[in-house]
């Protein structure tokens, strides 16, 4: 970053004032993704901004260029909170652009859904077998519980007991695949995180869209831009190298299932799969809250790793 943008992050540690955002904003390169911005989303976004300040003038004066991470499960507000930053960069005159790691994936969106069942059905099987609990009627009961998308549900483990070395089984396969380098594209990410902070003027950057023929590159001239905001659900996973400052937006399952349905975008927002997965990829959210250097809760607070263990383990 020249002087004069590390002056105004300098000037802004002392003195933001946080400026009126249009409803308009860009909300990254994700394609097809629009997400209304709300109160909380801005009060969440002033906050994490205030404290990102300092931290982004000190990375700017040892490198030049810095990336700030986004994290969280679905319905933190990542989209929103991501977009938020980025403009008051920008109105602070510092050159800022917004990443979705949504885009590097190994799948679109329908075909990982089907990998991660794939994972969970095998490895549920071969659990039956280990166990000793496999047969011919068990099989024929499992099928038509997988017809209606009732195997990963708890409850059914009650009235089929067998059901569950199934579910244990799967649900550990499920978990060694969600958000691994089986799943997710983190070399590419980390090449172009390297890429940007070296400092090169123009870099190509992964499209995905939700079709199976929606994949493509587009290049971004990042003259001009000296911080980069990377919103993904893994911006905090340590599987990837780039990240100078992750900020994690803390919420629950329970509050990540309630977006989900209220944004309706996926079909299968509330089955007892997808429950699953969100209870899973939260696991490893919570496991990685530690190396975040911002924690922002769901009322739009910062609050330390401590008070978000203490949160964790009140399951609020």
């Amino acid at each position: 970053m020249s002087y004069e943008v590390i002056k105004r992050l300098e000037n802004a540690c002392a003195d933001w004032q946080p400026p009126e955002a249009p409803e308009d904003i860009p909300q990254g390169d994700m394609p097809g993704d629009r997400v209304w911005i709300g109160p909380q989303s801005v009060k969440k976004a002033q906050a994490a901004f205030r404290a990102m300040l300092p931290l982004l003038k000190e990375a700017a004066e040892k490198q030049g260029r810095a990336v700030v991470s986004v994290s969280g499960g679905s319905g933190a507000g990542k989209t929103c909170v991501a977009a938020l930053l980025t403009y008051y960069l920008n109105q602070l005159g510092v050159g800022a652009y917004t990443l979705s790691g949504d885009n590097y994936p190994r799948r679109i969106p329908a075909q990982n859904d089907a990998e991660r069942m794939r994972c969970f059905r095998l490895a549920g099987i071969r659990g039956m077998l280990k166990a000793g609990c496999y047969s011919p009627e068990n099989a024929a009961a499992l099928k038509s519980l997988q017809e209606q998308g009732l195997d990963p549900e708890p409850g059914q483990a009650e009235r089929w007991p067998w059901l569950r070395p199934y579910q244990e089984a799967g649900k550990e396969a499920l978990s060694r695949y969600l958000g691994t380098e089986l799943e997710q594209e983190y070399d590419q990410l980390s090449d172009v995180l390297a890429r940007f902070r070296a400092g090169e003027p123009k870099i190509w950057l992964k499209r995905l869209g939700r079709e199976d023929t929606a994949m493509w590159y587009e290049e971004k001239d990042f003259s001009g831009v000296s911080a980069l905001v990377l919103e993904w659900t893994h911006g905090n996973s340590g599987l990837f190298s780039g990240v100078d400052i992750p900020v994690l937006l803390y919420n629950t399952p329970a509050e990540t299932r309630e977006y989900r349905l209220a944004r309706g975008r996926d079909s299968n927002a509330d089955t007892p799969f997808i429950t699953m997965v969100i209870q899973l990829e939260q696991a490893k959210l919570d496991e990685r809250a530690a190396f975040a250097s911002i924690i922002i809760s769901k009322t739009g607070e910062v609050i330390s790793y401590d008070e978000c263990r203490r949160r964790m383990e009140a399951g609020r």
